[in-house]
């Protein structure tokens, strides 16, 4: 296992995935127990992607050791992959849906034959009645068997080790009900609890398998982001030969080529060579940008148009997209408010249960009640205590409320995204591609005679140039010969036998094509051509309702301030800055928090990944990168920013609801465990009530939300 440990300036670090942890306070006890070696400085898990990451220093740092103590504490550790561990989050969604499956199905299929014995009453013999319940254990039994899988293997693995987790008391509960059940069987008397015990498992794998279901969804983020990784770089030897390399052993200070049209494996200066760069990946900025020799450039960008000679800055573990994904990753770790509160409950839910339960059955056998009474009384504790309300208080209104944003058009993705959207007082939108749609269109055709059109259209239908497609509609019988696009200087070419050029204004270093080109054919003066990123159709009412509902807002691009001041002014926004880096986003993000504004994140590219991550709510539109749409908490549908204004509004409505559900779901624990305790309900009621305080938080959560 020492094999994987990265060393760097006397530290060393290892990333594992984790198997087995599926809660708060499992992810506490793992950074806890890991952080108490020798050696370590640091242990922080993320649940999304069940990776662990632990530095420290190299002279005491030892894997074995952390894994042996991961196997210690009842988990499972392997060198993290990001592949390896989306196929393990698919493979457990799969296998919680096949258990629930099986599980509802058992459970209606013995609520049925449990109806015909209550009502049949005393026309029904007492060996039909026993009839009906060996029947019920015949389904229950391998129902049970089958579909707590999930549970008896948690609690067998941490009993194991002498340790306890939440799944402990409800291996038991469903251990006892079935157990007493059987017995009662035997016996004849007229009562069992395979109903309970099916109902409660049902119940109980419904959210396990919303959580299951999240976490492989919020763990895509890291894979998406790992596609994009360059796999291999071409390495220039001292003897001028070349070698194709996988990325992680490019070194800083490696010679590299890199081909138009490739990504830039690692971050790199240029040594030679000037071609146009998509960095719309760290800039957001639409247009390409110009680089020659000097110029730093960034892992994920992409060399557009012509091949350049490059100077390794750093490895494939230290670039630009690796920064990114750390970003994201510990972005969607701080998303997760609950796990205090999760791992406060999960510490003392296990002793409290089992202590009560205990003190249950020895306090009824002092006061001179039978084996059988004091068992029952017992195991209807375990039942009634178990926290099926608690579970579906959030996640029912998570449902309710996702359903009603999806009829709007809007996707939730974040377990706990509605809650931070309905704290959310300020707003902050990138430009491209979020309040402006990425397209540019020409702003001043009224001013252009129809055969300068024709002519700069004749040499830009040769281009794919985000500001040439913008003349490709206007192409007509004109055609241009001889066309070359020369990076940084347009478009060169001859019509009717003329030298023509369509670029910025003049013969300088800067005469690329932009957002103000000139088309100048030789003898005839030059031709302004003037072009406008086009802003949403719903971008301004968006931000009129967002001020409807006491929200600010306010424009961070990567873009150029004078274009990012324009886009503004149009849609009303008085706070606007232009030219800020992912990290600086990060910065200003923090500084809103701290300032107790509660930003929400609007963008669309990768660039934005680290800002909507560590937001305290963020959203992306339907066409925004793969990255992008896996990090954000909501998906805007159909391109409409309108989404954004219904999504708070139904936040606020939902986090009202949370509310009323976990008061209920305590007001009922309040009430029902006594009650249990001093034996005034059986099993059967135990999980009649559990089931009752269930459908009460549902009903309330189905109440309509208006938007």
């Amino acid at each position: 296992m020492d094999d994987f440990v990265t060393q760097k300036d006397g530290q060393s670090s290892i990333d594992l995935i984790v198997q087995g942890a599926h809660c708060g306070g499992c992810l506490s006890k793992i950074e806890r127990g890991v952080s108490a070696l020798q050696g370590v400085q640091n242990a922080r898990m993320n649940l999304s992607t069940m990776r662990l990451h632990v530095d420290g220093e190299s002279e005491n740092f030892s894997a074995n050791r952390i894994v042996e103590t991961l196997s210690n504490l009842g988990y499972g550790a392997a060198p993290y992959e990001i592949n390896a561990a989306q196929s393990q989050s698919r493979s457990e969604v799969r296998s919680l849906l096949k258990a629930m499956a099986v599980a509802g199905f058992a459970a209606m299929n013995v609520m049925l034959l449990s109806i015909a014995v209550w009502s049949g009453g005393s026309d029904m013999t007492p060996s039909t009645h026993t009839i009906f319940h060996w029947i019920s254990a015949l389904i229950a039994l391998p129902a049970v068997a089958y579909a707590g899988q999930p549970f008896f293997k948690s609690a067998w693995a941490a009993l194991k080790k002498r340790q306890t987790n939440m799944d402990v008391p409800i291996s038991l509960a469903l251990i006892l009900a079935c157990g007493l059940s059987i017995y009662e069987t035997v016996m004849g008397n007229p009562d069992t609890y395979f109903d309970a015990a099916l109902m409660l498992l049902f119940l109980l794998l419904i959210g396990r398998y919303l959580d299951a279901k999240l976490r492989h969804r919020t763990g895509e983020a890291a894979q998406r982001l790992a596609a994009m990784q360059s796999t291999s770089a071409t390495r220039l030897l001292d003897d001028g030969k070349l070698e194709t390399i996988p990325t992680r052993q490019v070194a800083p200070g490696d010679t590299l080529i890199i081909p138009a049209g490739q990504r830039i494996p690692v971050d790199a200066e240029i040594i030679s060579g000037r071609s146009e760069i998509d960095t719309k990946l760290a800039s957001g900025e639409s247009l390409p940008v110009l680089k020659t020799a000097g110029d730093p450039i960034y892992s994920g960008m992409i060399n557009l148009t012509a091949p350049l000679t490059v100077k390794a800055l750093a490895a494939e573990t230290d670039s630009f997209l690796a920064e990114i994904s750390n970003l994201v990753q510990i972005g969607e770790q701080n998303k997760s408010r609950f796990v205090k509160i999760a791992d406060k409950a999960a510490r003392a839910y296990v002793p409290i249960v089992h202590s009560l339960a205990l003190l249950t059955f020895i306090g009824w056998l002092l006061v001179g009640a039978p084996l059988r009474q004091a068992s029952l009384n017992a195991i209807a504790v375990l039942i009634i205590t178990c926290p099926c309300a608690l579970g579906l208080a959030v996640p029912a209104v998570h449902i309710v409320a996702s359903g009603r944003l999806f009829a709007k058009g809007v996707l939730l993705k974040s377990g706990d995204a509605l809650e931070r959207l309905a704290e959310i007082k300020s707003v902050i939108f990138d430009k491209t591609g979020t309040l402006t749609e990425g397209i540019f269109e020409l702003e001043n055709e009224a001013e252009i005679a129809p055969e300068h059109l024709a002519m700069a259209a004749a040499l830009c239908i040769q281009s794919r140039h985000p500001v040439a497609k913008a003349l490709h509609p206007f192409a007509g019988d004109i055609k241009a010969e001889s066309v070359t696009e020369i990076a940084g200087q347009g478009l060169r070419g001859k019509i009717d036998g003329k030298s023509a050029r369509f670029g910025a204004h003049g013969a300088s270093d800067d005469s690329s094509l932009s957002t103000t080109s000139w088309l100048e054919i030789k003898g005839q003066s030059p031709v302004r051509f003037v072009f406008s990123d086009r802003i949403r159709l719903d971008a301004r009412d968006t931000v009129e309702r967002l001020s409807g509902l006491n929200l600010s807002s306010r424009i961070l691009s990567g873009d150029i301030q004078a274009s990012v001041s324009r886009t503004a002014k149009q849609l009303g926004i008085t706070q606007a800055d232009g030219g800020v880096s992912p990290q600086e986003k990060l910065a200003i993000l923090e500084d809103a928090r701290r300032a107790g504004e509660q930003p929400l994140m609007v963008g669309d590219g990768l660039n934005d990944a680290p800002a909507l991550a560590n937001a305290h709510a963020s959203a992306a539109l339907a066409t925004a990168s793969d990255i992008s749409r896996t990090t954000s908490d909501i998906i805007l549908e159909g391109d409409r920013l309108s989404g954004l204004s219904d999504a708070v509004s139904i936040a606020r409505q939902a986090k009202r609801r949370v509310v009323q559900n976990l008061s209920a779901a305590v007001i009922y624990n309040l009430i029902a465990v006594p009650l249990a305790v001093f034996g005034f309900v059986n099993p059967l009621i135990a999980a009649l009530a559990m089931s009752g305080s269930s459908m009460i938080v549902t009903l309330n959560a189905l109440r309509p939300m208006r938007s």
